[in-house]
C-alpha cells in the first residue's frame, strides 16, 4: 500500500525551520514533538539555527573583500553560539560532539581564509560555505535526540538529495535522489531509527555540494518525502499555519484550516512567507498532504494542504501582498508593427531570463511587473533599443486567492470597489488569466490600507456582499482606474513550471 512502510507504520517527514531550532529551549520543544509521533516512522529535516545562514552570507562577503579581522570575530561568535546551544541541551559536551563542532568551525575558518586570499566567492564556493549551517545544526539536534532517549542517526543530506549543477539555485534530479535516499535512509527507517538531516543542502552527481536556494529546507523535506513515499509532510515553524492575510497588516487575520495545493502555491508565489514556493511540487506529484504547524504551540491544528480542499464560507481563501515590485512600461511608435514589437519584447525577456508576474498589452505598448531586485539593467538597455522605457519602483502586487472564483459573477466589481473605498489607486490588473486568483498592482505604501479593507470586506462571517455584486459592469472603473492595455493577463507558466523557476 502506498505511503506505508513494510511493517505497516506510516512515514512522517518533519521539517523544523530556523526559529524552531534557534536555541536549546527551541530544540527541547522539537524533541517533545518528535517523541509525540512515536507511532509513526519519523524522518526529521532541520534548518540552520535562526539567522545563521545570514551570518554565513555576511562572512562570505567579508572574505571576498579580504576583511580577515571581521572573519575571525564572526566565526568565533558563531562557534560560541553553537557550543552554548549544545551545552544547554547536553550539559557537559561529550568529546565526540565537542570535536565535531570545533572541527566544523576550524574548516569554516580555513575556507574563509582561502576566499579572503583570492578575494573571490564563486557560486560553487558559496554553496559550500552555506552548507555549514545545516550540517552543524543537524549534528547538534541528532546528539540531543540521542541524549533524550530517541534512537536517532545523523544522515548527510549530500548523500541523499542529488541536484543539477546550477549552484545556489539547484534543482533536484528525482530519479537519482530516490536511489540515493532509499539507500541512505531506508536501512535506518527499517530498524525504527529516526534519521536527522539538514535541509537546503544537497550535492551534484559528482558529489559537489549544492543548495536549493534560500528557503530550500521546505523543498528538501518535500523532495525526501516524495521519494520515500511519506504519508504526510509536516512543516514546523513559529506561526499557527497559513493565515487569511499577514497578521502584521491585519490583526483580524485567522488561520486557514484547509487549503488546496494550487491555492497554497499561488499564495507562496505572491508573497506568503510560510512556505517556499517550490515546496509543494513533489507533494503534489505524489498526492502527499502537507501540514503547516506551530512548534511553539504543538497542540494547534495548523493548516492542512491537500490536492483539493472543501469550499469555505468565505469567498476567498486568503489575501497576500508581494512588495518590491517594479512596473516596466515599454511604448513604441505607431509605425512599428505590433506583432514584431511584442515578439522583440518577449525575446528580450527570454534572453535575460526575466520572470514577470503581470503583463498588460495594447497596440503599441506593453507593461509588465517584475521583482525590482531581479530587474537587470541590461534588459532595460535592450528594451530601450526597441521603444521608450520607463520604470515605476516601490510597487506591490496584492493577490486574492480562492478556488473557482471566476465562476461567481460580480466578484471583481466587489474587490475593486472595496479598494476604491479605501482610497487606493490601482495601477495594473490581472483578472481572468487564472481560475483561482485576482491580482492587481498598487503602491507599496498603500498595501496596509488596501489589505485591511479587503480583509474586513471578505473575511467577516455572514457579512452580505454589497451592491457592487449586483453590478458586474463596475470592476476596475469603480475608482477611475483601468488596466494599462486592451488585453491583460499574467505571464504565468503552469503551476509545475512556475514553481520550478522560482526555486532556482
Amino acid at each position: 500500500m502506498r505511503n506505508k512502510q513494510s511493517n505497516g507504520s506510516s512515514l512522517v517527514v518533519m521539517k523544523f525551520g530556523g526559529t524552531s531550532v534557534e536555541d536549546a529551549t527551541a530544540i527541547a520543544r522539537v524533541i517533545r514533538i518528535v517523541q509525540s509521533r512515536s507511532r509513526h516512522r519519523r524522518l526529521v529535516v532541520v534548518s540552520a539555527l535562526a539567522k545563521v545562514t545570514d551570518q554565513l552570507v555576511l562572512m562570505g562577503q567579508k572574505a571576498a573583500m579580504g576583511d580577515s579581522d571581521s572573519i575571525v570575530q564572526l566565526v568565533q561568535g558563531l562557534r560560541e553560539r553553537h557550543l552554548q546551544t549544545a551545552e544547554g541541551l547536553l550539559g557537559t559536551l561529550s568529546p565526540k560532539i565537542a570535536a565535531k563542532i570545533e572541527n566544523t568551525f576550524d574548516q569554516l575558518k580555513e575556507f574563509l581564509s582561502g576566499v579572503s586570499a583570492v578575494r573571490e566567492l564563486s557560486p560553487r564556493s558559496s554553496d559550500y560555505l552555506l552548507s555549514f549551517g545545516e550540517l552543524i545544526s543537524s549534528e547538534i539536534v541528532t546528539a540531543a535526540f540521542v541524549a533524550r532517549g530517541l534512537d536517532a542517526v545523523w544522515v548527510d543530506s549530500r548523500k541523499c538529495v542529488v541536484t543539477d549543477g546550477n549552484h545556489t539555485r539547484a534543482l533536484p534530479l528525482l530519479d537519482d535522489t530516490r536511489v540515493k535516499s532509499q539507500s541512505a535512509l531506508g536501512p535506518a527507517l527499517a530498524k525504527g531509527q529516526v534519521p536527522v538531516m539538514g535541509g537546503f543542502i544537497a550535492a551534484t552527481r559528482e558529489g559537489t555540494p549544492s543548495t536549493l536556494g534560500r528557503g530550500g529546507s521546505d523543498f528538501s523535506a518535500a523532495i525526501v518525502g516524495a521519494v520515500m513515499d511519506a504519508a504526510r509532510i509536516e512543516i514546523w515553524t513559529d506561526v499557527e499555519g497559513m493565515m487569511t492575510t499577514d497578521p502584521r497588516l491585519c490583526p483580524d487575520a485567522r488561520t486557514i484550516q484547509r487549503i488546496s495545493f494550487n491555492e497554497a502555491a499561488e499564495l507562496a508565489y505572491f508573497g506568503a512567507k510560510v512556505l517556499h514556493p517550490a515546496t509543494l511540487l513533489p507533494a503534489i506529484q505524489k498526492n502527499i498532504p502537507v501540514y503547516v504547524l506551530n512548534s511553539r504551540n504543538p497542540k494547534s491544528t495548523g493548516t492542512e494542504i491537500t490536492e483539493h480542499a472543501p469550499a469555505g464560507k468565505d469567498m476567498f481563501r486568503a489575501i497576500t501582498a508581494k512588495n518590491g515590485i517594479s512596473i516596466v512600461n515599454v511604448v513604441a511608435s505607431r509605425g512599428v508593427m505590433v506583432h514584431g514589437f511584442l515578439k522583440s519584447v518577449f525575446e528580450a525577456l527570454d534572453r535575460h531570463s526575466a520572470s514577470v508576474d503581470i503583463v498588460a498589452i495594447s497596440e503599441v505598448s506593453m507593461s509588465f511587473t517584475i521583482e525590482t531586485k531581479r530587474l537587470p539593467q541590461a534588459l532595460i538597455s535592450d528594451l530601450e533599443k526597441l521603444a521608450d522605457v520607463t520604470c515605476d519602483d516601490q510597487q506591490a502586487i496584492i493577490c486574492l486567492v480562492g478556488e473557482d472564483i471566476h465562476g461567481k459573477p460580480g466578484i471583481a466589481a466587489s474587490v475593486f470597489t472595496t479598494v476604491a473605498d479605501a482610497g487606493v489607486n490601482i495601477r495594473m490588473i490581472s483578472q481572468g488569466a487564472s481560475e483561482i486568483n485576482i491580482s492587481f498592482v498598487v503602491k507599496e505604501s498603500d498595501v496596509p490600507q488596501a489589505v485591511r479593507h479587503l480583509h474586513a470586506r471578505f473575511f467577516t462571517a455572514g457579512r452580505p456582499l454589497k451592491s457592487a455584486i449586483e453590478k458586474p459592469g463596475n470592476g476596475a472603473q469603480a475608482n477611475g482606474t483601468r488596466p494599462r492595455g486592451t488585453a491583460n493577463r499574467r505571464a504565468r507558466a503552469p503551476l509545475a513550471a512556475k514553481a520550478k523557476s522560482t526555486s532556482r
